[in-house]
């Protein structure tokens, strides 16, 4: 029903947004400002470079989302975490936990279902700038600017771009210099304090080398208030970032391109609220300070610490490209990169321990947990690439090294007291870190990947040369060495024996792929497609023994359909696929008791222990994608996307014994499982206008964009071991629908170039809801909202 109202909702813009512009073709007199009729109109034609090469996304036979830069300036994207409200149906972006400092990429379900926010763990959708893989989700959410395009590339990419794509890959490419004078600056303003500026300096080529320089600065303020004065609030965002790039071309057929940049991202954690208590005959009395928000809070029910959480990432990249024939190029991608971050979280002070008890008496009681975590990580990674053309075969090449040491610590202390009974009022009992330096939890590990790869596509001569056969296959070598060498602050006691817990281990996997495509005509084209990928192994540093997990690997059947009609004026790109999804990694946990996977000993700790284990037999993947574009006119194109991702995951034994009855009970049947982060309905549908104003233009953008919500843990609040009747379900978040909004005056003179007034606004409507939503029958339900509206004016300048 949902779902028929966002078409509703979605086709009354569109009319109504057809209708104003035909009103204003109406009314505005016929003259200079008048468009000209132009029999012609075609939508723009989109390169893409998904199989290391440009070329036409009409031609490339695999389904691909992009947004171009502009795109990505209309919907006001600042970083990857503004794509959650779903711009591409199919790429799911959220936060860890309450953190934005580390982000969660699903796509079709695919990626991550649990913590990847570890040294020894992974994602399954990889993330590449300028053809640089990126390893960690920490960092992700630094600024995007002076961006070319991304390309979100759907499905398993494990022959052409390698381990930890088994969902797909995010592949963001940026501006070139262009070696001659050119400045872009913008500078804005918006509610809730916030500002932000963007500077992109060209400057001339001299001997051969094009230097570009660009920049950004953004903030603004939390939009849940703390009401302890000395502390940050829940929401807040500060970006800087810089990029300096040389290319250089001391011939046409070589380019040296050089990059080095940095950025600076500091966020505070999102404000977990208690959104309906507990009815249940186990519900936990609960302190008098922590009131039901059942609507986005705007102030936090209690103040507590809190602080931004600070992120720094730089590094360098070296590309060069040697055109060594017309039908031959060799391609070099060197790169080195640092990244720190540090994950200060208290977002949920409302729902901590310590504000729930059975006794209802909290005189003295400490709560709000103070999760305080730091993340290092140094990346090296060097790639060859042969990318070749005969007269009837296309084929690429190359070999891949990747080496990272990534290590990470974490601890955890209660910042507030409790001063009376009823739990009302409350003291700050410590808001200074240093205090507090002894570290719960520490581990390292330096994982090394080498690679080669070959893709091939042969054109035979039959059929008017209409067939295509792609062959291609990628052998993987994964290796991790690492240490888990603190729990509770000393040595990990296991069987008594205190010792590090050490990680020796290493996977070999070969990739294949086949895809055949045929043109229809020259604007249509089908094709089938077979590919597999796999995320990598790894150790959970959250664990007592700190095994081995396997990879989980996904192979996928895919075909699609891309087209074009009414010359070049309609496009609609279709998709369909199905596979299976094997030895996933899932996470349990369970409260200061484990099991040894090793011995089947009962080891025991002082806090909560998580294990990751591969889930027994094949889950099953399916769904749907259809993206389309339509020029109505010289001055109109309407977008539309669809998803359905459905992912089915297999019943998997939980490894804790669990609290059945008072008991600790081992449960011996498997449970269902969840897919989680991945709406399986999921839509966007945009506008896009021009049109000449009294010698200006007008611009204008309007999108909207629908998902039926998502689970965030995988696995039902209670059930019976015995009969395995789910008691209590796991409740699903909110379905949504956001509209985005900006319009510009543009190409005013100004100096020499060209000026443009803009207003903006995410989220235009302030819809609400919960995309994070939670239960316990001891304290009820919890939660996190969505971002109210946000707005501004900016004024940019090109020259």
């Amino acid at each position: 029903m949902r779902f028929s109202k966002w078409l509703v909702a979605t086709t009354a813009i569109a009319l109504s947004f057809v209708g104003a512009q035909q009103a204003a073709a109406r009314t505005e007199p016929a003259g200079a400002n008048a468009p000209a009729v132009d029999d012609n109109v075609a939508l723009d034609q989109i390169i893409v470079t998904a199989e290391k090469r440009s070329e036409n996304l009409q031609t490339t036979a695999i389904s691909i989302s992009v947004l171009s830069g502009q795109n990505l300036e209309d919907r006001q994207v600042y970083s990857l975490a503004d794509l959650g409200d779903g711009a591409i149906p199919s790429l799911k972006v959220a936060p860890f936990f309450s953190r934005p400092g580390a982000l969660i990429m699903n796509i079709r379900g695919i990626g991550v279902l649990s913590d990847s926010n570890q040294p020894a763990r992974d994602q399954g959708v990889g993330i590449y700038v300028d053809g640089v893989y990126l390893g960690r989700p920490q960092g992700l959410g630094t600024a995007l600017y002076d961006v070319s395009s991304i390309e979100v590339l759907k499905g398993p990419q494990g022959t052409l771009f390698g381990r930890n794509t088994e969902g797909g890959a995010v592949s963001i490419t940026t501006k070139k210099p262009t070696g001659e004078f050119g400045l872009v600056a913008k500078a804005g303003v918006s509610n809730y304090s916030g500002y932000s500026s963007e500077m992109h300096l060209d400057l001339p080529a001299v001997a051969g080398v094009a230097i570009k320089l660009s920049g950004v600065v953004e903030g603004r303020n939390g939009w849940v208030s703390n009401p302890l004065p000395s502390a940050s609030d829940f929401g807040e965002v500060k970006k800087r970032a810089l990029r300096a790039r040389a290319l250089w071309r001391p011939t046409d057929d070589i380019s040296v391109d050089y990059a080095y940049d940095t950025a600076f991202d500091s966020t505070t954690t999102l404000y977990q609220q208690l959104l309906a208590r507990s009815t249940y005959p186990t519900a936990l009395k609960t302190a008098a300070a922590n009131i039901v928000q059942a609507d986005r809070a705007k102030v936090a029910s209690i103040g507590t610490s809190q602080q931004p959480s600070d992120g720094n990432t730089w590094g360098h990249r070296l590309t060069a490209e040697w055109k060594a024939m017309p039908s031959l190029t060799l391609k070099s991608i060197t790169s080195y990169r640092d990244l720190k971050q540090g994950q200060y979280d208290n977002g949920s002070v409302a729902t901590s321990p310590g504000v729930y008890n059975a006794s209802g008496n909290f005189q003295g009681v400490n709560f709000g947990r103070y999760s305080l975590a730091t993340f290092n990580q140094m990346q090296f990674s060097q790639e060859f690439q042969v990318v070749g053309e005969l007269p009837r075969l296309k084929y690429v090449a190359g070999a891949l090294y990747y080496r990272e040491k990534v290590s990470d610590d974490a601890r955890t202390f209660t910042t507030n007291t409790f001063t009376d009974a009823a739990g009302l009022n409350s003291t700050i009992i410590n808001n200074n870190l240093v205090s507090y330096s002894a570290i719960a939890r520490a581990s390292k590990v330096n994982t090394t990947s080498q690679g080669v790869f070959g893709q091939a596509t042969y054109t035979p001569p039959i059929l008017d040369d209409a067939l295509n056969i792609t062959l291609g296959a990628r052998w993987t070598r994964d290796e991790k060495v690492g240490q888990l060498y603190l729990v509770n602050g000393a040595l990990p006691v296991v069987n008594g024996v205190a010792a590090p817990r050490n990680l020796n281990t290493s996977w070999k996997r070969t990739d294949p792929l086949v895809n055949v495509s045929y043109e229809l005509s020259k604007t249509s084209m089908v094709y089938a497609k077979y590919s597999t990928g796999y995320r990598s192994g790894g150790a959970n540093s959250r664990s007592l023994v700190y095994l081995p997990f396997n990879p989980e690997t996904a192979t996928m059947y895919e075909i699609g359909s891309k087209n074009e009609f009414f010359d070049r004026r309609l496009r609609v790109n279709l998709a369909a696929y199905t596979g299976d999804y094997k030895d996933i990694q899932l996470d349990f946990s369970g409260q200061y008791v484990g099991r040894d996977p090793a011995t089947g000993q009962l080891v025991t700790t002082l806090r909560t222990t998580t294990e990751t284990i591969n889930a027994p037999g094949a889950g099953k993947l399916r769904g749907f994608e259809a993206d389309g574009a339509f020029a109505v006119n010289a001055n109109l194109t309407l977008s539309a996307s669809f998803a359905y991702n459905k992912v089915k995951i297999p019943a998997t034994l939980n490894p804790f014994p669990q609290n059945v009855s008072g008991v600790l009970t081992q449960i011996t049947v498997p449970i269902p499982i969840y897919q989680v982060y991945t709406p399986e309905k999921s839509g966007s549908i945009a506008m896009d206008y021009e049109r000449p104003f009294r010698g200006l233009k007008v611009v204008a953008h309007l999108d909207g964009n629908f998902s039926d919500g998502f689970y965030v843990n995988y696995t039902d609040v209670a059930y019976d071991p015995v009969t395995r009747a789910v008691t209590i379900k796991q409740p699903k978040g909110d379905s949504s629908f956001i509209v985005n909004g900006r319009i510009s005056l543009a190409e005013i003179p100004a100096g020499g170039g060209k000026a443009a007034l803009s207003l903006w606004s995410r989220n235009l409507f302030n819809e609400a809801h919960v995309f994070y939503r939670t239960f316990s029958d001891l304290q009820g339900e919890t939660g996190f909202y969505n971002e109210p509206r946000t707005f501004g004016f900016e004024v940019s300048v090109k020259m």
